[in-house]
């Protein structure tokens, strides 16, 4: 049977058939645009766009969120700046002019601050910061062994075939699979089985764009 042209089982009609990979692919879309940052400066800055239909129909699993590398780079912003502070600023009062000596009685000048807990402040940040980098290095080391059987998967996932009208997700000239009309969930499943991480599918549901 031809890979152009195949027909849904559902509806038994073939002119909104598509394979999942073109469809996957056109629902994701490089966006540029201009932005002003907190400083009032223009930007450019491009996103990825992702339509719900191209998001059900991915043969693998989100990547894990990146959020707690806001808090790393927070700390270590912290951990330099304290640094910095505590290196010029407390050396400077440190190094300040010897006073010149007189016989006249005159009061002691009242010290200065004592940044030494800076040292503290920024020693606490960079571990903070070195925290999380070992903990995003994790995270994307167990996502790469995780998802280390994505050929398999990927193999099935282009065998299947979405229809626009029922919104199901057939798979055609497979061995071993028929040709029954799959939910966007149930194809999500079946084909996140077969790259061994199955297990996310119920974790991370596909929802039905038309639903929705």
């Amino acid at each position: 049977m031809s890979r152009t042209r195949t027909t849904c089982p559902g509806c038994d009609r073939d002119d909104r058939v598509q394979a999942v990979p073109a469809v996957y692919l056109a629902g994701r879309d490089a966006v540029t645009s201009r932005e002003r940052n907190r400083d009032g400066d223009v930007r450019t800055v491009t996103r990825t766009v992702t339509t719900g239909l191209s998001d059900a129909l991915a043969p693998v699993p989100r990547s894990p969120a990146n959020a707690i590398g806001c808090v790393g780079l927070a700390a270590g912003c912290v951990g330099v700046g304290s640094f910095m502070v505590w290196m010029f600023v407390g050396g400077a009062l440190e190094d300040g002019p010897e006073p010149v000596p007189d016989f006249a009685f005159e009061p002691p000048a009242p010290p200065g601050p004592d940044l030494g807990f800076l040292g503290w402040v920024s020693a606490l940040a960079l571990g903070v910061a070195f925290l999380v980098l070992v903990e995003l290095w994790r995270r994307r080391a167990a996502f790469a062994r995780l998802t280390r059987g994505r050929h398999r998967a990927e193999e099935l996932w282009s065998h299947g075939w979405y229809c626009h009208r029922c919104g199901t997700v057939h798979l055609e000239d497979t061995p071993g699979e028929d040709r029954t009309p799959l939910t966007l969930q149930r194809f999500r499943e079946r084909v996140w089985e077969h790259g061994g991480y199955g297990h996310l599918a119920a974790r991370q549901r596909a929802m039905d764009p038309a639903r929705s």
